[in-house]
């Protein structure tokens, strides 16, 4: 699920990749790498996680656990990150194969010349949102105007707040923007500000309710911002070719797999509950309702699962740029590739 980004460290992720990220890695433990497939070797893919796993990654465990990867002769080895800023660094830098990250992100990225492609959508909506507390009386979000907001410091949760206010024909100047890091449920349920941004409907806002706190969710592009891409699957442009088959094995693996979690959510809950029991216990409530909210939004309709357009790509990649969030023009074909399975 979720998909908690920073703001892109140009500096930070050049010298990384100069280095090889080796720091990224835990102590003591190499990611397996990609490998030739040769007679009835498997070949190896790893895939950095955008979070902790959750619901938003029950595709990725049914098709371990079922054995959809071992039926393309994959070995797939799943890594959560130990900052949420590494899938795209590891990707970058040939440290993993696959990485979950962020349309708004990856072109971040790549207006900064950084070398990865996104290869599917997973999460085709947003799922962030600008929430505030029903008991506040902040209703709309011309309300906005003058207040206070919490969010992690992010560059393009600021523009969804104020392009919200100013489309419902409000005042952004006066605004006050609040680094809260990720705090966003303490930060709201004890009013430390007026409303947050960079929480999530099938999250944060799951558990604000749970707590008895009752929000109301503007959702970006209810507010004039782009409908956008939440969760991308990407890769080095490298490995977009190189590793091309292995990929698209990968994307029929995890179609089949996607299609069982519509048709037996139970039953791809319990998969990951169990997996994740020992090592990262979740709230199985919080996880059901989250997957009823995820399934439709990563629904590619009569495409391919993971399909994407190139007008959706362009169309954020113009709204930040017009936004000054990017420093330089891109086109759509630069940043992504639907790769055939």
């Amino acid at each position: 699920m979720k998909t908690k980004q920073k703001s892109w460290k140009i500096i930070t992720l050049a010298a990384a990749l100069a280095t090889g990220l080796t720091a990224c890695a835990s102590p003591g433990q190499e990611a397996p790498q990609a490998a030739p497939q040769s007679g009835d070797e498997k070949t190896k893919l790893t895939i950095a996680l955008d979070w902790y796993p959750n619901a938003v990654h029950s595709f990725l465990y049914v098709a371990e656990e079922k054995g959809y990867f071992a039926d393309e002769n994959l070995d797939v080895h799943i890594q959560m990150p130990s900052d949420t800023n590494d899938p795209l660094k590891l990707a970058a830098a040939g440290q993993v194969d696959l990485a979950i990250s962020y349309q708004t992100q990856v072109i971040s990225a790549r207006a900064e010349d950084i070398p990865v492609v996104a290869v599917a959508a997973l999460v085709r909506h947003p799922l962030n949102a600008i929430m505030t507390r029903q008991d506040s009386g902040l209703d709309s979000p011309e309300k906005l105007a003058g207040k206070v907001i919490g969010y992690p410091s992010i560059p393009f949760n600021e523009a969804i707040v104020r392009t919200a206010v100013k489309e419902a024909g409000g005042d952004d100047s006066g605004l006050s923007f609040v680094d809260i890091g990720f705090d966003i449920v303490p930060a709201l349920t004890a009013k430390q500000v007026d409303a947050v941004v960079g929480g999530y409907i099938n999250h944060e806002q799951l558990i604000l309710e749970k707590h008895g706190v009752a929000v109301h969710a503007f959702q970006p592009e209810s507010v004039g911002v782009p409908d956008y891409y939440e969760l991308v699957l990407v890769t080095s442009d490298a490995n977009a070719e190189d590793k091309k088959d292995a990929i698209a094995a990968f994307l029929r693996a995890t179609s089949q797999a996607q299609e069982y979690v519509k048709a037996h959510k139970e039953e791809a809950l319990d998969l990951l509950l169990a997996k994740q029991a020992q090592e990262f216990p979740l709230e199985e409530d919080i996880e059901q309702k989250s997957l009823d909210i995820l399934i439709p939004l990563m629904d590619a309709g009569d495409q391919p699962f993971g399909h994407q357009t190139l007008e959706s790509w362009q169309t954020m990649i113009d709204w930040m740029k017009e936004r000054e969030l990017i420093s330089k023009p891109l086109q759509a074909e630069e940043i992504m590739q639907n790769i055939a399975y």
